[in-house]
């Protein structure tokens, strides 16, 4: 008898243990040996749960809440094993391997089939990564900003009908608690209890929201005085973006270069650092080209349903031009040089991400109506950040046109492995000898860099003067001339 009674002495002396419901990954894992047999929304509520066992029954001690978060790893799908669908990083051009990741929809979003999930910049373009299939986002299962190569299962999707109403994401999952906890404890309590469970201790009070602080503001000091107010047209606070607006608030901002111009910043200094860079000049009357666009540009509208520019003539012009002279199409390779039989272009397009150089291809086989259909074609993809990264692959030339941005003159840098680039500028009028006689026309300066260790100077300007022939009077290249 003495020893039964000094055995139940050491078992009241045993603190309870706490054991944990949780799940691992979709299924349920029940830890707790009184969580066996539970019914699946019991036990569903039991992982958010942590119990205590005590005498007369299981005790809930506290709630577990899930961190909430919606551009993260974390899942909006419901619990059960329900079937979802993995976004993977698509394959690049075979000069990228690897890009930085960018969520545009969160957990918990509806998404339709071939909607942008996410966006990867690489050195060169950005890649969209759109939804296999139309359901509801279940998971992010990579952090904004990470590096990912092709292949990476980077988001799950949870099949349905876009505007199908998603599973609660788990972050609410405790709103339905309480009552799924009182099952379990009576479940339980049936179980192992011999004793009526005591009295739930009191809830703890919801905390209060928390409030995002003031935004700083600053002023001078010197336009403060004792007599004056402080009005909101004098307060200045720090610009969201510093690369847009300077508000004078003297605060500094560092930023992360992106990948694109990161790549830029070392072609260019690729370009300065092989080639042996020289540029040449010459001016173009506009006249013609103007007056051909005045007397013809509403029947090539109405013919064709676009209109006739300004960049077709010098990408035409270019292409001739290359034609006659191969030495400025060709490009150095170690020791050798490369010749191609074909005329590639690049043309410099500005676009919300930056500049982008896609290219137009076999030029010398195209007219001017097919020109202006191709630069049309990759000026609404820019506008809406749709180049792929196929379109900037290659390239024998380049054409920048600064004018449109109101530049007058400029030497422009080799886009490498090229071997040139002509810089257009912007048209203005200028008094010009005609005749004998002072008079005033359209006038554009035009630019050629190249590369002299390839390209001699009498090269490089015969190139110039036979693009601006063509400009000047395109019978030329009809003509053969």
């Amino acid at each position: 008898m003495l020893g039964f009674r000094n055995l139940s002495r050491c078992c009241s002396r045993i603190p309870p243990v706490k054991h944990q419901i949780k799940f691992v990954g979709l299924r349920p894992a029940l830890a707790s040996p009184h969580g066996e047999g539970l019914p699946p929304p019991a036990a569903a509520a039991a992982a958010l749960h942590t119990w205590t066992p005590c005498r007369g029954g299981m005790e809930v001690e506290r709630l577990q809440h899930p961190r909430r978060h919606r551009r993260y790893l974390h899942s909006s799908a419901p619990l059960g094993g329900e079937e979802v669908v993995h976004g993977v990083v698509p394959s690049f051009a075979d000069s990228i391997s690897e890009g930085d990741l960018r969520w545009v929809k969160a957990v918990g979003d509806h998404v339709s089939q071939d909607e942008t999930v996410c966006e990867i910049e690489t050195d060169k373009t950005t890649v969209p990564v759109n939804s296999p299939c139309a359901g509801v986002v279940a998971a992010l299962l990579v952090e904004e900003g990470a590096t990912v190569t092709p292949g990476t299962q980077i988001f799950t999707v949870k099949p349905g009908e876009a505007g199908e109403a998603a599973a609660a994401p788990a972050a609410e999952a405790p709103a339905a608690a309480p009552a799924a906890a009182a099952a379990v404890a009576a479940t339980a309590a049936a179980a192992v209890a011999t004793k009526a469970p005591p009295p739930s201790p009191p809830p703890a009070p919801a905390a209060a929201p928390m409030t995002p602080p003031p935004a700083k503001v600053s002023m001078p000091v010197a336009a403060i005085q004792h007599s004056s107010f402080i009005h909101q047209a004098q307060v200045k606070v720090p610009p969201q973006d510093y690369s847009k607006d300077i508000a004078g608030t003297r605060t500094e901002q560092r930023v992360k270069l992106s990948r694109m111009r990161l790549r830029i910043a070392a072609r260019l200094k690729e370009a300065q650092n092989t080639c042996a860079m020289l540029t040449t000049f010459n001016e173009v009357d506009m006249s013609n080209i103007m007056e051909l666009r005045k007397s013809i540009g509403d029947q090539f509208f109405k013919r064709h349903g676009i209109k006739l520019g300004l960049m077709s003539a010098f990408v035409k012009g270019s292409a001739y031009a290359l034609t006659r002279l191969p030495v400025v199409n060709a490009v150095i390779d170690n020791n050798e040089i490369i010749y191609r039989d074909y005329v590639d272009i690049s043309v410099a397009v500005a676009s919300p991400k930056g500049l982008l150089v896609p290219v137009i291809r076999n030029v010398e086989e195209m007219d001017y109506l097919t020109i202006e259909r191709s630069i049309a074609a990759l000026g609404e993809k820019a506008r809406n950040n749709a180049i792929a990264v196929e379109d900037m692959d290659g390239g024998t030339f380049t054409i920048s046109n600064g004018g449109v941005f109101g530049s007058m003159f400029g030497t422009p840098i080799i886009n490498p492995p090229q071997s040139a680039i002509l810089g257009m500028h912007g048209i203005f009028d200028r008094p010009v000898a005609r005749g004998g006689q002072v008079v005033v026309r359209p006038m554009m300066y035009i630019a050629l860099t190249y590369d002299h260790r390839l390209i001699d100077g009498r090269e490089a300007v015969t190139f110039l003067k036979q693009i601006k022939s063509s400009v000047e009077d395109p019978r030329t290249m009809l003509c053969g001339l």
